[in-house]
């Protein structure tokens, strides 16, 4: 079994290197195990053209492996140097106002470019020929961060050729195309693939139909240039983990199909950063201001293993305050440590945290690290240190059984609906969100499942909300799952061409609830359609208007008269976006029907099963009497008076 290791993220190009056997020893020391180097460090192993500088990097992962330290080994082909940008000018991308990313910070490139893939793939055979069989190198990371700062769509001569070609493939004539994007409508007809155009600085809003499919092939693009590292890597370094580091509530690209090339996913876990980027209030904000959003970043755990088939990590943690959100408040005290083990109640391999020295230089000066600049510890090395001592008390190795539960998370959806949202608020990714925030207020632990036979086999319970096209696969395995099934809102309202189906809403999913949509509304802030029973909650942002057919029944009607929930068997629609009050109902009525138990939770508690032990999260600001929880069990960690930000592990009971 895997055991579950700490890991700190370093950069030796920035130090001077008598300071590496000192740094080496520390992270060990702390009880680290684990080191990610090299991933933006192009300029230092190749100064100019085909001049390679491995000798430094061979010594930092010879000082690292002697100290007794695993390396994880990034291929840098975020950061391409100056040189290289000078020699090919338009690799650059261009944004949707057609306006260079220019040099000067990272992502400077467009993915479209294959004389930069031919780059990348030279720079990574290298790299591979000379540390694929280091016995120190133990894993690799693909490239940074995919897609950051905007930077999966391009604009460019280079992407538009490309589209050209991606769109060809496709459809094989123009024709086809035509008929596919709905082109008679506005007189948009092409007469040849060599007329389609990226679908930006257009006069009014552009084809939706158009839009989507420049965003797969952009995603594709994305695949495509992961899967040309991972080929070179695999050759050359045989029996090593490969992975990349995802990010938090990013769509842009299809992370499942990027994914099909690595060996696990990891994704680069900031909460109090996230908090402040999201959409949610003001008030939550301030309550949750130094702890984060209690299920956002297990939201992103339970993606990211579905993503690596079970296999994940956290590859950037954050210890402090960092340097990109609106506002950079410092974690509360014990909130790092928290992070840190839910992270692995979720199943994680690794948490490694970001990073070991504060950099006093350059854009990322403030961002907090273990180690203050002058290599002082700050408070996150000291919790490393306990955390490290507490995995070894608890004796924990990975687990990752599958759940009952699965809620259904689709890209392609969350594409659609940013394209079209009817109402400026509605965004894919936050409906989805709010359902597993109830599931998880419920007591439950979730899987998050592709759209497909594979992600609903086995399951007793089923939530795929807004899933934008009925795919027949996904009816029928749904059909033949068993399983209590949750469709809706907008769910199958369009084909894959982004076209109403002729058989209106919800299109194949017809056959499993027999209703039709025949019109929606989408509320501004503040208005909400209450249900007939108010206290069982509200609508808010959108609401549907149904038909129901003979073989369903209305489950629950709101105040106006209208379907809220239609019911055929152990099928259900639910026509509009609960709030709070309505999801908790809803997801606990199910669960009753799936014979799945739920928990009554004091307002800020979390609970994670993992194999044989019950993980207890508080994060609020007041202790929490957790007893009812544990069960008459006595906690292998914490205390059944949990403290704010406390974390419990019991034993499950058998």
């Amino acid at each position: 079994m895997t055991r579950q290791r700490l890991g700190v993220c370093y950069y030796p190009e920035h130090w001077p290197e008598w300071r590496w056997t000192q740094d080496a020893a520390r992270m060990k020391e702390i009880g680290l195990g684990l080191v990610r180097i090299g991933e933006f460090a192009w300029s230092r192993l190749e100064p100019s053209p085909g001049a390679y500088a491995f000798e430094w990097l061979s010594r930092a992962i010879d000082v690292l492996h002697g100290a007794g330290l695993d390396v994880v080994l990034g291929a840098p082909t975020a950061t391409a140097p100056k040189w290289l940008v000078d020699r090919m000018p338009d690799m650059i991308p261009l944004d949707a106002q057609g306006r260079p990313r220019k040099f000067g910070s990272r992502r400077h490139y467009c993915f479209s470019h294959e004389g930069y893939a031919r780059e990348c793939d030279r720079i990574v055979t290298r790299l591979a020929e000379a540390f694929g069989t280091h016995p120190g190198v133990v894993a690799w990371q693909t490239d940074n961060e995919y897609g950051c700062h905007d930077t999966v769509e391009s604009y460019s001569p280079a992407a538009r050729d490309a589209f050209r070609h991606w769109c060809a493939q496709k459809y094989g004539s123009i024709d086809a195309l035509n008929a596919a994007w709905g082109n008679v409508f506005w007189s948009m007809e092409l007469r040849g693939f060599d007329e389609i155009e990226p679908p930006n600085l257009t006069v009014t809003e552009a084809n939706p139909s158009h839009r989507l499919d420049f965003q797969r092939f952009s995603s594709d693009q994305v695949a495509a240039f992961n899967r040309r590292q991972t080929e070179i890597i695999r050759r050359h370094a045989p029996g090593r983990a490969i992975l990349h580091n995802f990010m938090g509530s990013f769509t842009a690209f299809d992370h499942y199909k990027v994914s099909q090339d690595l060996d696990a996913a990891a994704w680069d876990s900031y909460p109090l950063g996230f908090l402040e980027r999201s959409p949610r209030s003001n008030a939550f904000k301030a309550r949750y201001m130094r702890v984060g959003d209690p299920d956002y970043q297990a939201f992103h755990h339970d993606l990211y293993r579905a993503c690596g088939r079970g296999r994940w990590w956290v590859m950037e943690q954050q210890p402090g305050p960092v340097n990109w959100a609106p506002w950079n408040p410092a974690p509360a005290q014990g909130a790092v440590r928290l992070w840190t083990h839910e992270a692995f109640a979720c199943g994680a391999e690794t948490v490694s945290f970001f990073r070991w020295r504060q950099a006093p230089f350059a854009q990322e000066q403030m961002h907090e690290a273990l180690l203050l600049p002058d290599s002082q510890p700050n408070e996150a090395f000291h919790v490393v240190a306990s955390v490290a001592r507490e995995l070894e008390t608890l004796d924990a190795h990975v687990a990752t059984a599958r759940a009952p539960v699965a809620l259904v998370f689709d890209y392609e959806s969350d594409w659609a609906w940013t394209i079209q949202p009817q109402g400026r608020d509605f965004s894919y990714f936050e409906l989805v969100l709010d359902i597993y925030r109830a599931l998880r207020r419920a007591g439950l632990s979730i899987d998050i499942a592709p759209p497909t036979a594979e992600g609903v086999r086995d399951r007793r319970l089923v939530l795929a909300p807004g899933l934008f096209c009925a795919n027949d696969d996904l009816v029928e395995a749904l059909r033949n799952s068993g399983a209590v099934v949750l469709l809706g809102p907008r769910s199958g309202s369009r084909t894959p061409d982004f076209h109403i189906p002729a058989n209106l809403p919800p299109g194949a999913f017809q056959e499993l609830v027999d209703l039709k949509i025949r019109r929606v509304e989408s509320l501004r802030p503040g208005a909400t359609i209450a249900m007939k029973d108010e206290k069982l909650g509200a609508f808010e942002k959108w609401r549907e208007f149904a038909l129901i057919g003979e073989d369903a029944a209305v489950a629950l009607e709101t105040a106006d008269g209208e379907a809220a929930l239609t019911q055929s068997g152990r099928f259900f629609y639910l026509s509009g976006w609960p709030d709070e009050t309505l999801a908790d109902h809803i997801v606990r009525r199910l669960c009753q029907m799936a014979g799945i138990g739920t928990m009554l939770l004091p307002r800020d508690i979390r609970v994670r099963d993992n194999g044989d032990l019950r993980y207890v999260f508080n994060y609020g600001d007041v202790a929490a009497d957790i007893s009812a929880i544990a069960d008459g069990r006595s906690p292998l960690l914490g205390e059944s008076l949990l403290s704010p930000c406390g974390v419990a592990v019991f034993k499950n009971a058998t």
